[in-house]
């Protein structure tokens, strides 16, 4: 494979990605936009723009705001800064459990949150809702991430959506015959590829098993992966721990899923496109398969604080963002589709919004992107109560063992 930009990126940003847990959750085919089936706390979203506060505090996911201090070439902040006057200072989050925990203490302005949180910084009154009038290249973001059940309520906006990416299955074209074409590679019990089935490590990927049963076991109802009532719910978990058997390793690294790929340690089991292209970089034998089932995947929108000391050069930052050249450089430094859909025309690598499908719609129809799981179940179901994030994150310890 050629070594484009986005694969040099990946090698050279590796060491500021290591836990980037990115990015993703709703069926945005199926479910309907804006529905998340709770009430929010009343808080009403900014109305006008006043004068720039001369800073901004951000928690960031590593690679998307880059100041050039990482890579001298790998600088958006720098101008954002001359044009603003406002001081850009970042907070680095590892987890979207320590980008909740990070925006509840008031310290920060904006966040770029994953699906996995959104809902919950919704839901206690940390993000408020977003006047997208007062960013203007709102307009320019690709429809079907616009008021989806990650980032609004009822159809009210809380956020700017920054960027996106599908949970895709890799496979050793030397070791793995026939090439997959089904989640079942990895969720098959008896897999001969026992200890060599690599997975990703969250509580979020019960959804993946979720999916999976969506499709191979339809008495279970399940509509959507991340509203599962209680039997749905252990009907995944117990999937789940039938899988552990046959995983090797639980990645969260980066740099950990490529080497493993490269060992022959791992020969199967969930990546990302990024991930994918710098590991056939390094010359491994792999490809990835988006399966028949469809798969999950992660929406990143800019969420701004309900406390937030700097909210005007929050707002600057938000458009900035999602501007069409700064849109164009984040993704293709981070390795995900922009969410602006002009960002297309000022990618370097002009092949780089095809192989993420960036403007694809059919494509992201079968990926079900991470939305906050909450007892209000968002498949619009009043008959029962969902199992809340909490209780996925304790079920997820028990998994692993």
């Amino acid at each position: 494979m050629r070594l484009n930009r986005t694969s040099r990126a990946a090698a050279a940003a590796v060491g500021v990605l290591l836990l980037a847990t990115a990015c993703g959750s709703s069926d945005t085919a199926n479910s309907s936009p804006g529905t998340s089936g709770f009430t929010p706390p009343e808080l009403t979203a900014q109305k006008t723009l006043g004068k720039t506060e001369g800073e901004v505090n951000l928690i960031a996911w590593a690679g998307y705001a880059e100041d050039g201090s990482n890579d001298p070439k790998v600088d958006w902040v720098t101008d954002f800064e001359k044009q603003t006057g406002c001081q850009v200072n970042t907070k680095t989050a590892g987890t979207s459990d320590e980008m909740v925990s990070l925006m509840k203490t008031g310290q920060y302005d904006a966040v770029s949150a994953s699906g996995d949180a959104s809902l919950r910084l919704i839901a206690s009154g940390d993000a408020a809702p977003v006047n997208t009038d007062l960013v203007p290249n709102y307009k320019d973001v690709t429809f079907d991430l616009k008021n989806q059940q990650w980032n609004s309520v009822e159809g009210v906006s809380y956020g700017i959506p920054h960027g996106r990416g599908a949970n895709l299955l890799m496979y050793n074209t030397k070791e793995v015959s026939p090439a997959p074409t089904s989640w079942s590679a990895v969720f098959n019990k008896s897999s001969k590829y026992k200890g060599k089935v690599t997975a990703y490590d969250s509580p979020i990927y019960i959804a993946d098993a979720a999916l999976y049963l969506k499709a191979t076991a339809p008495s279970l109802g399940i509509k959507d992966p991340y509203a599962l009532d209680q039997t749905q719910f252990d009907a995944a978990v117990s999937l789940l721990k039938e899988q552990n058997v046959n995983v090797g390793e639980y990645w969260s690294d980066y740099l950990k899923e490529i080497s493993a790929f490269k060992s022959g340690n791992s020969v199967i089991g969930t990546t990302w496109q990024v991930i994918l292209n710098a590991a056939q970089a390094e010359k491994a034998p792999v490809k990835a398969v988006l399966p028949d089932e469809g798969s999950t995947g992660w929406s990143d929108t800019w969420m701004i604080s309900a406390k937030a000391k700097h909210p005007n050069c929050a707002y600057k930052w938000t458009n900035w963002i999602i501007s069409p050249k700064v849109n164009a450089q984040v993704a293709e430094y981070f390795g995900e589709a922009p969410s602006n859909e002009k960002a297309c025309d000022y990618t370097a690598d002009k092949n780089f919004c095809t192989t993420y499908h960036a403007t694809d719609a059919l494509y992201w129809q079968d990926v079900h992107f991470w939305t906050t799981p909450i007892e209000e179940c968002v498949d619009e179901r009043t008959d029962v109560k969902c199992v809340p994030y909490a209780k996925w994150a304790q079920a997820w310890t028990e998994i692993k063992g």
